[in-house]
């Protein structure tokens, strides 16, 4: 189901987002074709999840195939990530967020696009609840490298180890890059206790 805020000029409640607020909220920022949210929100009925992709095109292709998949536990919101988690996210709703292969705006003159910087961590410390985590994944080794410098520098989070273990679903860069041989970088964060 596409999310549709009353009002995009306030903070939505985490009612807003789902009704269910006791099941723990999971948000992937850029969910490109929704592959890797779908299969999340497959694999684990008990919980919530909040896609934001700007896209529409994306938006609808995702909203469709939930709903095909009868996944009531699945929104999509169409919105550009920066202003949707500096202004329009509650405060601790959210148990993890993912930014998976984001634009990496190579161009030096493009730097400043890029979603990882201090006011985000601010914002990822907002909204994520006290034992939240930030998993952040891409290709690209110098922007990779930058935001790892920035997330480090942050004295909220914490940097952990990432667990291999669990489920966690390849996405279609993913599939793409390691079918060309690129190398996939990941860091994982905790709130600082």
């Amino acid at each position: 189901m596409q999310l549709i805020p009353p009002d995009y000029f306030r903070k939505l409640d985490r009612g807003e987002i789902f009704n269910n607020n006791h099941s723990p909220l999971e948000i992937d920022l850029g969910c490109g074709d929704g592959s890797f949210l779908l299969a999340l929100a497959t694999h684990y009925p008990e919980k919530n999840f909040l896609g934001v992709e700007r896209l529409l095109g994306r938006v609808r292709k995702i909203v469709r195939k939930s709903k095909n998949a009868s996944l009531s536990n699945l929104k999509v919101l169409r919105l550009e990530l920066a202003y949707t988690v500096e202004w329009l996210l509650p405060d601790d709703c959210a148990s993890r967020i993912h930014l998976l292969f984001p634009d990496p705006w190579p161009k030096k003159k493009h730097h400043k696009r890029r979603l990882i910087n201090k006011k985000f961590c601010e914002s990822l410390a907002r909204i994520l609840k006290s034992d939240g985590e930030f998993l952040f994944k891409t290709d690209h080794q110098e922007y990779f490298e930058e935001s790892i410098l920035t997330l480090d520098n942050f004295n909220m989070l914490e940097k952990i180890t990432w667990n291999s273990e669990q489920f966690y679903p390849v996405t279609d860069f993913e599939r793409l890059w390691l079918r060309e041989g690129k190398e996939i970088y990941s860091a994982r964060y905790k709130i600082k206790k």
